[in-house]
């Protein structure tokens, strides 16, 4: 498109008096043209503006029409840019048309051509350009909503997290990331890097799970013969992760030697190997993580207070998943979609009791908690519902109670297949009710019936009409 909007037609063609008159053609149709009179000349002529579509000749000098197809679908799946191409021949046989189709042609059109149809023609593949485009901005919107690089949910509290990443994403300045164990604060620095501008490697390193005794040579690698079994110059990961970034978790488990260490490396840039006399230039993003309150380590001593102002540039503060309970449903249907595929399951939703337990649950161990109880509830899960029985003893025990009418609730259902008809739509919904009351009243059919303000004889009907009495 142009900066106005208007669809941009890149017309490809030897012969010059085809090429003028497709031109002309295009312009007088309102849109934007460019030419070309080779393969070769179109390919530079996308580079300087991507077109919206090409109508290119099929037999030409150096690179064919058939070429150059393949040659902007390559470069048009690489760079996530949209293109029809439409070949327009004189030469045309059926093995062509099948091969430009198969290279991704929209049309395969013959000349002499009739104008009407080549307009349509035109018309259709700029629409399918533009219905293309929409689809990615609204998957965008929807992806920010909802996704944002690797988190799920659309509460307040995580867009504002979201907002925060966007908003620092594309600076080289450190970051400090808090919250409990199980929030995704690793998931905070892998968005950071992925959205943003560096496009060195992602190091991860969970300061806690090294050795104190390796600690510094892990981080700042080592020279040959600086201790016994140091046989070789090893390179630390900080300067593995060299115009990348570097995600320290547990950073408050370093030991106050490599902390100076540490600190030297952020005011200066360079980093020096153990037992090394050479200083090697590095330049990283740290983002570094704490589950202990380093505020509160940095006052009482136990953490370096000058490297605690030096990482805690901007903070990043994720808030445990009980307060943000309104991500627990969509947060759930990702994970049941995950684990049912990995294991085999047939299992596609959560029935309503089941997800008014999850959503009750104050989760300690947070998100982490969470996937690791519906990945074993889709383990144990015996049909295409997560059901109560399916879910932990704790969690069971706050399940609706028997006597209570099972709530509405959107989330426990999942978007039928395209191509069923209403009919069975409400059937599929009827019967969720029936399992729904039996599963809220314990299997008692009587206490069932009467939640749903139906008579005992209608509840039985139904239940034998969706194979539901056994």
């Amino acid at each position: 498109m142009t900066e106005s909007g208007t669809p941009h037609v890149l017309v490809v063609d030897d012969d010059l008096s085809m090429r003028e008159f497709l031109a002309i053609f295009m312009r007088r149709d309102g849109y934007s043209v460019s030419t070309a009179d080779s393969g070769e000349s179109a390919l530079l002529v996308a580079r300087r503006q991507w077109p919206d579509l090409v109508l290119t000749d099929l037999n030409m000098p150096g690179m064919s029409g058939m070429d150059l197809l393949s040659a902007l679908k390559t470069r048009s799946a690489r760079e996530g840019r949209d293109v029809e191409v439409v070949v327009v021949t004189a030469f045309g046989t059926a093995e062509s048309a099948v091969d430009a189709m198969r290279r991704g042609a929209f049309d395969y059109v013959l000349k002499p051509f009739d104008n009407d149809d080549l307009r349509v023609t035109v018309r259709r593949a700029l629409e399918r350009v533009r219905l293309q485009a929409e689809n990615a901005r609204l998957k965008a919107v929807v992806q920010d909503e909802v996704h944002f690089g690797r988190f799920i949910g659309s509460s307040e509290p995580m867009q504002r997290v979201y907002d925060l990443i966007r908003r620092i994403k594309d600076t080289p300045i450190n970051c400090l990331v808090v919250g409990e164990s199980g929030t995704g604060k690793e998931l905070v620095a892998r968005s950071l890097h992925e959205a943003g501008v560096r496009k060195g490697p992602f190091v991860a390193i969970n300061c806690g799970a090294i050795p104190e005794n390796l600690v510094e040579s892990e981080l700042f690698g080592h020279a040959k013969g600086a201790f016994t079994g140091a046989d070789r110059d090893r390179s630390g990961l900080i300067e593995s992760a060299n115009r990348g970034t570097l995600f320290l978790d547990e950073i408050n488990s370093l030991p106050s030697s490599a902390q100076v260490k540490l600190l030297r490396v952020l005011q200066e840039r360079r980093v020096k190997p153990v037992g090394s006399s050479r200083e090697v230039p590095v330049d990283v993003r740290v983002i570094a993580a704490s589950n202990a309150d380093l505020e509160k380590e940095a006052r009482e001593g136990r953490f370096r207070e000058d490297l605690y102002y030096r990482i805690n540039v901007i903070q990043v503060a994720l808030p445990p998943l009980r307060e943000r309970s309104s991500d627990i449903g969509e947060l759930v249907r990702h994970f049941i979609t995950r684990y049912a595929a990995e294991y085999a399951k047939p299992v596609r939703s959560v029935s309503a009791p089941a997800l008014h337990a999850l959503r009750a649950w104050r989760w300690p161990g947070n998100v982490r908690e969470l996937e690791n109880t519906v990945m074993r509830a889709v383990v144990l899960s015996q049909g295409s519902e997560l059901l109560v029985r399916d879910l932990p003893e704790a969690l069971r025990a706050v399940a609706p109670e028997p006597s209570k009418a099972p709530a509405v609730d959107a989330d426990a259902y999942v978007v039928p297949p395209e191509g069923v008809d209403l009919d069975s739509l409400l059937a599929d919904v009827e019967r969720r009710w029936l399992v729904a009351a039996l599963e809220a009243c314990g299997g008692n059919k009587t206490r069932a019936a009467k939640a749903l303000k139906m008579s005992f004889r209608s509840f039985r009907y139904r239940l034998a009409k969706y194979d539901l009495d056994h």
